[in-house]
């Protein structure tokens, strides 16, 4: 059974910060590197990180080889998992603003909703996932539409806004795929993966973009940072979370990161806050609650017991 201490909800703040932070060092690493260079980059950075660590720890995945079928489902999870969404972030957020970014990423486990009833034995559309899934398809749909040509003021805001939404689409769909796979070394697969996205958004900056330009002081720190942190650091920290305290728990980090996204970047950057964006938010959080009420009942039940 998972073991839920204070140290469990220090780590799961930690990660709700680290992850809400991230679109506010997006836009400002955007201010000089490209957008796909700036997802190679941080992938990069990532990379080498979790496959020094997972070096250390033995370098092992998985315990049997992978069936043809299983090798081409571990090549798309890499490129949904880090290579296309990191492309089409740092795309949108040129014409979104970076609480608009992480309000977007709060719908991905909504759209894992669907997915899951169709493509998951066992996982069927309760009435009560179905209305969390309304009212959080309502809140996406605001977040879309709402106030289209004036939150950002940019002319590309509307696609901006359907590349944010993309993004979270593509890790709902990493997710359900991951499924698939058999019995894994998370660390060995956080590892494989950022290699994967790494062999795909390279070639993709290089034929987008051409070569990279030299990279101010600033810029490269907040690569590094995205690397390291966000992109490595938390995720090693994910794997704690969820062998020690279990994955209901960990899911309590979809709260946190549209809430951190939009105050830092109301806080350091300036950004607006229109109503739609508010709202969108909070329907978009109440979908996730909704659906999900049956396992943080449990999960809240159990954690006082757990606790001591």
């Amino acid at each position: 059974m998972p073991d839920i201490t204070p140290r469990s909800w220090l780590m799961i703040a930690i990660l709700g910060f680290t992850w809400g932070g991230t679109f506010l060092i997006i836009e400002i690493a955007l201010r000089g590197i490209t957008p796909f260079w700036l997802a190679a980059s941080r992938i990069t950075f990532g990379a080498a990180l979790t496959v020094l660590v997972w070096q250390m720890r033995g370098g092992k995945l998985f315990e049997a080889p992978l069936a043809p079928a299983q090798r081409r489902d571990l090549a798309v999870i890499g490129l949904l998992s880090s290579a296309i969404p990191f492309m089409l972030l740092s795309w949108g957020q040129q014409f979104v603003t970076s609480g608009f970014a992480g309000v977007s990423m709060a719908s991905v486990p909504l759209i894992v909703l669907p997915l899951a009833h169709f493509f998951v034995p066992g996982e069927r559309m309760s009435w009560r996932r179905f209305l969390g899934f309304i009212a959080g398809f309502a809140g996406v749909a605001l977040l879309i539409g709402g106030q289209a040509l004036n939150s950002s003021g940019a002319a590309l805001e509307m696609p901006g806004r359907i590349a944010c939404v993309a993004a979270a689409s593509c890790y709902a769909v990493r997710s359900v795929m991951m499924r698939r796979l058999p019995a894994v070394n998370p660390i060995g697969l956080s590892a494989v993966l950022l290699l994967i996205g790494a062999a795909g958004v390279v070639p993709a900056a290089l034929i987008v973009e051409g070569l990279p330009s030299a990279l101010d002081m600033q810029t490269f720190a907040a690569v590094a940072v995205l690397g390291l942190i966000p992109t490595a650091a938390a995720n090693l920290l994910r794997v704690a979370v969820v062998r020690t305290a279990g994955p209901v728990f960990m899911s309590l980090v979809n709260f946190q990161v549209p809430v951190w996204s939009v105050l830092l970047g109301a806080l350091i950057l300036s950004e607006q806050l229109p109503g739609s964006l508010i709202w969108a938010m909070l329907l978009i959080l109440a979908g996730v609650g909704l659906s999900q009420y049956g396992a943080l009942k449990r999960l809240f039940a159990r954690a006082p017991a757990s606790s001591v």
